[in-house]
């Protein structure tokens, strides 16, 4: 009994500047009582892969013609040898009517806003995807609500499933915690890194006690910042970033965008931060107990990290109950995962 996952065409799935999906799949397939049942199929250049199940598709690019197509016939030849039970794809609704003439047994992932993205954006292609796929997963409700957006009612069934993204719950001593106000991502408008480093210099001006971290890059925006406190660190590997989360105090994810789910709220809810969130898209589901920002700029984000900075208990306070509530583990994840992979194992048998 054969699983196969397979990647978007451009999405790394390596150590390497991984991407989100990637970092699921890392999370999730090696808690599952399936891996050893499951394929990964992708085309990453990197030599280092996240995990042994992973299988490259290599083939010739050309200037003119489309490489998704390509690398989708590559992955289907490959199913012509070995039929899998079940085919998981992911971020790429334009490939299931690529592989359902071939496989109808099709489970569909969503990790961003399926009315951005090709061949789900209209009422007609979505109510396509629902008739060609045994099942549609979505990273947030608000993914899933934008799914359903102008669907009649009988669409709204169990086959709409919500399974938010994973990682590991830290043991945390907040007795530890160093008096830090962290920020990762893309250093973009869309993340709000502006507005955070208009924030971030004026807190630090007030409280030279404290410092600033900011992790990640961004080569098409320069935005830059400069304050003796404050510190830029660059583009971090995955478990850098973590250590760097359970010693920070506070952690801001200030996006303009309406984030599908918000990995690094997740990440930094799972190692005890107090956290602070603009009201987009998936973030409050991330960190549903975090401290929100209903009105996004840069005194009111000045004035969430003031709050935090200037009273102790109330910090401390948030830091332990966004830990204690904090609950999407990757076992969690996997087993959510697992139960709809054996529903439809029993019935496709």
């Amino acid at each position: 009994m054969k699983i196969s996952v397979l990647l978007p065409y451009k999405e790394n799935f390596s150590p390497e500047y991984p991407g989100a999906v990637s970092v699921f799949l890392k999370d999730t397939v090696v808690k599952s009582k399936y891996k050893k049942n499951i394929t990964i199929y992708g085309h990453t250049k990197f030599k280092k892969k996240l995990l042994k199940n992973y299988k490259n598709i290599n083939f010739k690019r050309f200037f003119l013609r489309s490489n998704s197509k390509i690398y989708v016939k590559k992955f289907l030849e490959n199913e012509k040898i070995n039929k899998s039970k079940l085919i998981e794809i992911h971020n790429r609704p334009k490939y299931v009517k690529l592989i359902y003439k071939q496989n109808k047994n099709i489970v569909l992932y969503f990790h961003n806003n399926p009315l951005e993205m090709k061949l789900s954006k209209s009422l007609k292609e979505r109510i396509e995807l629902f008739n060609k796929t045994k099942k549609i997963i979505f990273n947030s409700k608000w993914t899933l609500n934008k799914f359903r957006s102008g669907l009649p009612r009988k669409y709204y069934t169990n086959k709409l499933e919500v399974i938010n993204p994973s990682t590991t719950k830290k043991r945390i001593n907040f007795k530890n915690k160093k008096k830090i106000i962290i920020f990762v991502g893309r250093l973009n408008r869309s993340k709000g890194y502006d507005i955070f480093g208009k924030s971030i210099i004026n807190v630090l001006n007030k409280h030279p006690e404290w410092t600033g971290i900011v992790i990640g890059d961004e080569p098409r925006e320069k935005h830059i910042f400069e304050h003796n406190k404050l510190k830029i660190l660059g583009f971090q590997k995955h478990n850098i970033v973590s250590k760097w989360f359970e010693k920070s105090d506070i952690s801001v994810v200030c996006s303009r965008w309406n984030e599908p789910f918000g990995r690094t709220a997740l990440e930094a809810s799972s190692a005890g931060c107090a956290v602070i969130v603009s009201n987009r898209g998936g973030l409050p589901e991330a960190s549903p107990k975090a401290l929100k920002i209903f009105n996004l700029n840069a005194r009111n984000l000045e004035n969430a990290i003031n709050k935090l900075v200037k009273n102790n208990n109330y910090k401390k306070s948030l830091q332990k109950k966004i830990h204690k509530h904090f609950y999407l583990t990757n076992i969690y994840t996997a087993k959510k995962i697992d139960a709809y992979r054996k529903k439809l194992i029993s019935e496709l048998s």
